[in-house]
This record gives structure tokens, sequence and C-alpha cells, in this order.
């Protein structure tokens, strides 16, 4: 069994006190819908834990949706449900929300938490594509104050984050996107329901009155080692008037970014037509139009 110590957070400085003295020995717990029974199943990566650092109590500073007239920030503590139920989000950011209901159980939902999904750095997160599609940034606190960056600029390979001794995730800030805006997801699973991706994307697009497109966001999940939009893809739409046969193109073009950043591999050929039908039907959500 993996002995360690629990400590409950009394204060964000408390959080950043405790992250420093143990080191990388320490591990925040927020949901504990992960690490929990990573824990409980003895786990090699948790063999040199000391101490279960538990943030829950923090909802005053750590748990909201809120917005003023340019950006919607999210606290690290709102649970997938919280997400998934926010008028906020559901105005502002709605492929957030829906990636958010796709999360496993209505348990894990409930418990589990924004701050958890992107702080596993676990390529498979199903809301992360949806904040990479919005140009997310993450605030993150410790000894020296705020920091402040690109979602997609904190990662720094599979599993591993940018943090520094004693950070932590503070806060997530999505600026709005123009109005009219519109977006979707897709997701593919072993099941309908109870399951990690094996692929998703998270798209979104802006037309003008004519109905050409005029920005669009293209952010696949689960293909690369870094998360991260695809522009070669949304340059394909870029001008153009929405349709199934322009979207498989820019489907297509994921997929040639997809081998060209990781090669070919042993799935690949799975891989390679799943990623443009994922693409295909997020693109198809976003118009409107039913595949």
């Amino acid at each position: 069994m993996i002995q360690y110590k629990y400590h409950r957070a009394a204060s964000l400085d408390d959080v950043v006190k405790v992250l420093k003295e143990y080191g990388g020995k320490a591990r925040i717990v927020a949901g504990g819908t992960d690490i929990m029974v990573q824990i409980h199943e003895k786990d090699k990566r948790w063999k040199d834990l000391q101490c279960l650092l538990d943030i829950t109590y923090l909802d005053k500073e750590l748990r909201y949706i809120s917005e003023d007239e340019e950006y919607v920030y999210i606290g690290p503590l709102s649970t997938h449900t919280d997400l998934e139920q926010s008028e906020i989000i559901a105005k502002h950011i709605p492929f957030l929300g829906w990636a958010s209901a796709t999360v496993g159980s209505p348990q894990i939902r409930n418990r589990g938490t924004l701050g958890g999904s992107i702080g596993n750095a676990f390529p498979a997160s199903d809301p992360l594509p949806a904040l990479i599609a919005a140009d997310a940034l993450i605030k993150v606190y410790g000894q020296d104050g705020e920091r402040v960056c690109l979602l997609k600029d904190f990662y720094e390979g599979k599993g591993s984050l940018k943090l520094e001794p004693g950070e932590f995730i503070r806060e997530f800030v999505v600026k709005k996107l123009p109005e009219g805006t519109r977006m979707g997801f897709s997701k593919l699973g072993r099941r309908k329901a109870l399951a990690i991706s094996r692929l998703n994307c998270a798209a979104a697009l802006t037309m003008d009155s004519e109905g050409t497109i005029t920005e669009a966001r293209i952010a696949p999940g689960c293909i690369f080692i870094l998360p991260d939009r695809v522009e070669k893809a949304e340059q394909v739409l870029i001008g153009q008037k929405p349709s199934e046969e322009l979207f498989a193109k820019a489907g297509k073009a994921v997929s040639e970014v997809m081998i060209e950043r990781t090669g070919v591999r042993w799935s690949t050929q799975y891989k390679e037509p799943a990623v443009q039908e994922i693409v295909l039907r997020a693109l198809c959500q976003a118009a409107g139009m039913e595949v």
C-alpha cells in the first residue's frame, strides 16, 4: 500500500507552501477521480508520493464561472457538471459544455474538475480540444505570484506541464469569440458512454452575412504529443461556404498533419480515416449540417 500524509489546504498560499515543502512528492487532489484510483491500484508513478494535498475546500477561490464584456473566467475546481450546466458556457463556449458532458458517468462529472482534467496532461482529455480551439489562457499561481500563458504552450510533453516548483493551476481565461461563431464537438470512444476518447475534435466557424467562412478553428484531440490547432486545415475553409465536401477536405488536411508530426504507425491505417470523419462531424455540427 502507498503510504502518504494528507493535508487540507487552508489558502492559496498554503497550497504553494506545501508543494514547495514536499518538492515533487506532493500531489494536489481535487475531484480525485484519477489519482485515488491510481493510488488504489499502486500505480508506480506515485511510489514516491509523500503528501496528498486536498484543495477541495477552496471552493470560494477556485470554483466559479464568470464573465465580463470580453472574457470568460473558469476556476479549476469547476466540475464537468458545472461546465455542462453553465449558462455562460452555453452562450459563449458551448463546445466546452458539450465536451464536458461526454466525460465518464454522472458521478465522475459531478466530482471531476477542469483543473484535474488539464493538470493530468492526459492527451485524451475531452475538454482540452475545446479550450485549445478557443485559444484559452491558463493562469498559474506560485510563490512569485501569478503568470499567464496560452494553454497550448503550457504542455512540454505527454503527461508533463510547464509548472515550476510550488505552482498550481489558478484559472482558465477564454476570450469571447466573435458574435455568430458556431461550434461543434465530436468524439470517438469504444462505447457510446463511459468511454475515454480514442479521438475527439472541437471546431468553431465564424461566417459573414453571406454565409462565407471568415475564421475557422480546428483542434483535434488524442493525435498530437502537444495539443494544437491545425492551421493547414483551417486555411482550407477560409473564404469558402460550408459543404460536406469542403469539410472532408479539411479532415484530410488534419490527417495529413497528424502523419507529418507523428509518422506512420501501426494504428495509422485506422486513425487516418477516423480522424477525417471526426473532424467532418465537428465541422458539420458547427455549420448546422447533418452528417
